[in-house]
């Protein structure tokens, strides 16, 4: 392969598909590293070569490029001519619109790791209450039967759904890993992830909760 060439500098986010991949594993690989990064700011990074080397914590330039390279071909990065920025005001208020922009019902919540409800848009008080520990059950249920699903049956996604006849999802609950914390999001109805609320939201969290 000829070598690598960083052909344009730009102010760069990751994708819904990268935000995602982000979140998805607590496995720690180059890939969200960069991620992550590129989220632990207010503002999107400006990509020269040796910020890239410092945020992928790659000295080798060519291993590097290579990494944005197959992060590119992945759909996982976008850039941007302009500086991109979160929102300035507080968690209560930025994450219930961003909840109520990923669901096609309107309806989803954002838990912690113990069960309890950070953020909601639609659901009642008592409902969101009991469907926040109802994530906490799901989470510990994966994790004793993570052998056999990663393993034995090879699936990737810790993601879990109550579907109906036809197999949509009528209540998703996706863990959500940023650092040493796992957030689970809860939504009811169709999940609409592949958008930029979703980036918005992972991005506030990892800046929020940033190692």
């Amino acid at each position: 392969m000829s070598e690598l060439q960083l052909m344009t500098e730009c102010y760069v986010v990751p994708t819904p598909a990268g935000a995602y991949y982000a979140i998805s594993s607590r496995h720690h690989d180059p890939a969200r590293q960069l991620l992550f990064s590129l989220m632990s700011k207010p503002k999107s990074r400006y990509l020269t070569l040796k910020k890239l080397q410092k945020l992928s914590n790659i000295t080798v330039e060519q291993d590097a490029l290579s990494l944005l390279h197959r992060s590119q071909k992945l759909g996982w990065l976008q850039g941007f001519d302009d500086k991109q920025s979160l929102p300035k005001e507080r968690l209560e208020e930025v994450i219930p619109p961003l909840l109520a922009a990923l669901s096609g019902s309107g309806k989803a919540l954002l838990a912690d790791e113990e069960g309890f409800y950070l953020a909601t848009h639609g659901f009642a008080h008592e409902t969101a209450e009991e469907v926040s520990a109802l994530s906490a059950d799901l989470a510990s249920l994966h994790q004793r039967h993570n052998g056999l699903l990663q393993n034995n049956l090879s699936m990737a996604s810790s993601a879990w759904a109550v579907v109906n006849a036809g197999g949509d999802s009528e209540l998703g609950f996706w863990p959500l890993y940023i650092g040493e914390q796992r957030f689970s999001l809860v939504i009811s109805g169709l999940p609409v992830l592949n958008q930029p609320a979703f980036v918005e939201l992972v991005w506030f969290l990892s800046e929020r909760y940033k190692q």
